[in-house]
C-alpha cells in the first residue's frame, strides 16, 4: 500500500512539473504574440511616415531606404523570433535617426499629416515597450522553470532550451549628453 501511494505521489509531482513548464512555454509564446502584434502595427506605420517625410526630406535618401528595406524583411514572414528581435532592434535605431533627421526641416515639423504619423508612432511604441516587459516577464519565468530543480531534469527530456529576453541595444543604454540637445 506504501508503495502504491510512493508511485500515485510521484506521477503527481511529475505531472505537476510537466504543467507548469508547458504553462511557461505557453506564456512566453502568448508574450511574443502581443509583442509581435504591437510590431506589425509599428510596421504598417512606417509607409505612411516614410512617404509624408520623403515629401519634405529629399536629403535623407538613404536613411528612407534602410527603413522602408528593414521593414519589408520584417513582414516577410521568413524570421525566426530571435532574428525578428534583432530586426526589431535595428528599427528602433533607424526610426530614431528620422525623427533626428526631421528636426532640420521645420514645414514637416508643422505638418498636420506628419504630426498624426509621429502620434500614432509615440502611442506603438509605448505599447512595444510595455510588450517587452511582459515578454522579457515570461521569458525570465519559463528560464527559471527550466534552469531550476527538479524543472531542469523534465526541461531536458523535453528538448526546452533557455530562451533571450528582449535587451536594449547598447547605444540606447549610454547617457543622454543633455549639453548636446541644446546645441543642436
Amino acid at each position: 500500500m506504501a508503495a502504491i501511494i510512493v508511485v500515485v505521489v510521484l506521477v503527481l509531482i511529475v505531472i505537476l512539473i510537466y504543467n507548469g513548464l508547458i504553462r511557461r512555454r505557453n506564456e512566453v509564446d502568448n508574450a511574443y504574440g502581443g509583442m509581435d502584434v504591437q510590431l506589425k502595427k509599428r510596421y504598417d506605420l512606417i509607409p505612411n511616415l516614410v512617404s509624408t517625410v520623403k515629401q519634405y526630406a529629399s536629403h535623407e535618401k538613404e536613411l528612407l531606404e534602410k527603413i522602408t528595406e528593414l521593414r519589408a524583411r520584417a513582414v516577410s514572414g521568413s524570421l525566426n523570433n530571435d532574428e525578428k528581435v534583432d530586426l526589431d532592434n535595428q528599427i528602433s535605431g533607424t526610426l530614431k535617426g528620422i525623427m533626428v533627421a526631421v528636426e532640420n526641416y521645420p514645414d514637416l515639423k508643422a505638418n498636420e499629416n506628419f504630426l498624426n504619423l509621429q502620434r500614432t508612432l509615440n502611442e506603438v511604441e509605448s505599447q512595444i515597450s510595455a510588450a517587452r516587459r511582459a515578454y522579457n516577464a515570461a521569458v525570465t519565468d519559463y528560464n527559471n522553470g527550466i534552469q531550476t530543480f527538479p524543472g531542469n531534469m523534465m526541461a531536458g527530456m523535453m528538448g526546452m532550451e533557455r530562451k533571450e529576453v528582449f535587451l536594449i541595444p547598447e547605444i540606447e543604454r549610454q547617457n543622454v549628453n543633455v549639453k548636446d540637445l541644446f546645441n543642436g
